[in-house]
């Protein structure tokens, strides 16, 4: 097995301008490093969402949703003149991006879903322009309505059923997660600490057991983490890839290194899991402009994986 040395890449992590970066075998940490010297607690951006995703996953292996494939208005209260559309849109259709709304790219209404008084209420009354499942288009609102929808099914916010059923158990330092009516932010909003964010990849590279607990059932990680949509595999530069439940996908074909699926939060933020070779990846860049993340991902694909996969393994 080869050796990781991060510090030997301070010179371009600096030039990258990488915030922190902290690599893992399982749950066995291969090396990290800090541009500040040591972790904290800090933004997920949009890597919140696969966070929500195992959120999902977690309250239908508990009884509180049946299935993805139940109506979203089975959950959300909604005007009931357009309740015969809506009641065509899934979760599933919300996890995969494909819902049908008109939001135009790039995540375009999100400021003025921020701003709503009524966040769920302002994703619900937006036009329907394509049959849900058909179309993908990235959508920070729907994934505030599963938020909602977990918040309604559970009778707790996110971050209290996170703590409770995958925080808690996986031993987190700290968790913040910003609110807009006693539900969490679904798109973005979470705060953790790099190393809290990796023992998610950990969670997840083993299957959804960690320390010899199951958290999440192996199907959920099979499930929510397979390509589901071709997404935007046609994005240059290449930062994103297909879409799983939540979780970007990336195959050896479009990454040049291997198989994985990702998080991925605005400007290069990274929660990587190569679940063939059991490595966990997580980056933390300083946000600059959104095509700028082309650093982190040459970071991960052009050097750490690299240097840790042993080809003759």
């Amino acid at each position: 097995m080869k050796q990781l040395d991060l510090e030997a890449y301070r010179e371009l992590l600096t030039e990258w301008k990488m915030k922190s970066v902290i690599v893992l075998r399982g749950q066995r940490l291969l090396d990290e490093w800090y541009e500040s010297g040591k972790d904290s607690i800090g933004p997920l951006y949009s890597c919140t969402k696969s966070i929500l995703s195992a959120l999902i996953g977690i309250s239908i292996d508990k009884g509180f949703i049946t299935s993805v494939e139940q109506p979203i208005t089975d959950y959300l209260d909604h005007p009931p003149e357009i309740s015969n559309a809506l009641r065509q849109i899934t979760i599933k259709h919300l996890l995969t991006m494909t819902p049908g709304f008109d939001w135009p790219d790039f995540d375009k209404p999100y400021k003025a879903l921020k701003a709503a008084e009524e966040p769920v209420r302002f994703v619900l009354e937006q036009p329907l322009i394509s049959d849900p499942g058909t179309a993908f288009a990235y959508n920070s609102g729907g994934s505030h309505l599963l938020s909602a929808i977990l918040t309604k099914a559970t009778g707790l916010s996110a971050l209290s059923f996170a703590k409770d059923y995958l925080f808690g158990p996986l031993g987190f330092q700290s968790a913040r997660w910003m609110e807009r009516a006693g539900i969490n932010e679904g798109g973005a909003g979470l705060y953790l600490y790099g190393r809290d964010l990796a023992r998610i990849g950990s969670l997840f590279v083993q299957n959804g057991q960690f320390d010899q607990e199951q958290l999440i059932s192996s199907s959920w990680v099979e499930q929510s983490t397979k390509l589901h949509h071709r997404g935007l595999l046609h994005y240059e530069p290449p930062i994103y890839g297909g879409y799983g439940f939540h979780w970007w996908h990336s195959p050896e074909s479009h990454n040049g290194q291997c198989d994985c699926y990702f998080a991925f939060g605005h400007g290069g933020q990274y929660l990587l899991v190569a679940p063939g070779h059991e490595l966990v990846i997580v980056i933390r860049k300083k946000v600059t402009k959104r095509n700028d993340a082309i650093w982190s991902r040459r970071l991960i694909f052009e050097h750490i994986i690299p240097a840790c996969l042993d080809r003759n393994r």
